[in-house]
């Protein structure tokens, strides 16, 4: 079996990492293609690296763009890659403008396509993101659902019998992750000038959230005034919406820094107080990390993390309150499996 994974934003490569160890022991032929979507040394290379991710067989460096113009132009360069690699599986990650256009690049050269991380939906439209999952997930062969939730939405569209409830990967390489790094919390509070539980880490970058001067500018107030401090890890694309719209990010409580490499971002977050965040990705990491998290959006396709009291949907104006809680009850739940969706994920493909 040959399998070619596509891959070309941050959370993709966190996921492509244990993918990418369960083919390589399943003795699978695996063909990674990086679109390059994010192209930051910090948000690609260090990824590939620290994780231990072969090196991308394929590089397109399509960089960024309007959505269409990245979308448009990541079709016409996987085409002629899809077309030369032939392979059994092409597969894809997630819900970004890489995972739709090879979704739509592989159909149309006739070429299986299997989405992981499957069914996931915020049932908000205005999201870029929303689109390409449901696109995505209607295009595919083979649907990679990470929970019970999930797959329950998929069978609504009438795609359960294309439907495999394999786990969540990301789950698998953070608990690999969370192994390795206990021992360093202590440096890296030195680093940042911190102390274990005293402060939260925040990050931002979905467009809803950084397009609107006006709502970025309440979400800034909000962190600034948290009554703790907080590290806000700024993605590239949120400096940029500042800068543009001429907002300060470094107000308050808040104490700005590079993003960091995920072993460093894991390490430092199950030091924190809190996460404070838009990404889909980081509210998992906090749940499972048992760090409570404020998430600054008005849903979230991992509703269990709210269900079960570790996260929590808040406005600007309500940052600052829904970021000094009270710690949630413990829970031994494990909605998002037990580690081993990978090789879940290899099995699936092996055997449809």
């Amino acid at each position: 079996m040959k399998i070619l994974s596509v891959v070309g934003a941050r959370p993709q490569f966190v996921k492509l990492a244990p993918v990418a160890a369960a083919c390589a022991t399943a003795g699978v032929e695996h063909v990674i293609v990086h679109t390059g979507q994010h192209y930051d040394e910090l948000l690609s290379d260090v990824f590939f690296s620290t994780l231990q991710i072969p090196t991308p067989d394929v590089q397109l460096g399509i960089g960024s763009g309007s959505h269409a113009e990245q979308t448009g132009a990541m079709l016409t360069a996987l085409e002629p890659v899809l077309l030369t690699h032939s392979p059994d599986w092409v597969l894809v990650y997630g819900d970004t403008n890489s995972t739709l256009a090879a979704a739509l690049a592989a159909v149309k050269v006739h070429l299986p396509v299997a989405h992981l991380e499957a069914g996931l939906r915020s049932f908000n439209r205005r999201m870029p993101e929303e689109h390409n999952r449901v696109l995505t997930d209607h295009t595919a062969d083979l649907l990679l659902a990470p929970t019970d939730v999930a797959a329950s939405h998929l069978a609504r569209e009438g795609l359960a019998e294309r439907t495999v409830v394999v786990g969540d990967v990301m789950t698998d390489v953070l608990h690999q992750v969370a192994a390795a790094v206990t021992g360093a919390g202590p440096e890296l509070l030195e680093r940042f000038r911190m102390t274990a539980r005293g402060f939260s880490v925040a990050t931002l970058h979905r467009a809803e959230n950084t397009d609107d001067p006006a709502r970025l500018a309440a979400i800034i107030d909000g962190l600034a005034a948290v009554d703790h401090p907080v590290l806000l890890l700024a993605h590239p694309r949120l400096r940029a919406k500042a800068a543009e719209h001429g907002l300060r990010l470094d107000l308050g409580s808040v104490r700005v820094h590079e993003p960091l490499g995920y072993p460093d971002l894991v390490a430092l977050v199950s030091q924190a107080r809190g996460v404070i965040t838009d990404s889909g990705g980081l509210q998992k990491e906090a749940f499972e990390l048992r760090v409570p998290c404020t998430t600054v959006r008005t849903e979230t396709e991992w509703v269990e993390t709210v269900e079960l009291g570790w996260n929590v949907l808040a406005r600007p104006e309500e940052i600052a309150v829904a970021a000094t809680r009270a710690q949630p009850a413990a829970t031994e739940a494990a909605p998002y499996g037990d580690g081993h969706a990978a090789e879940r994920v290899v099995e699936a493909l092996a055997q449809t």
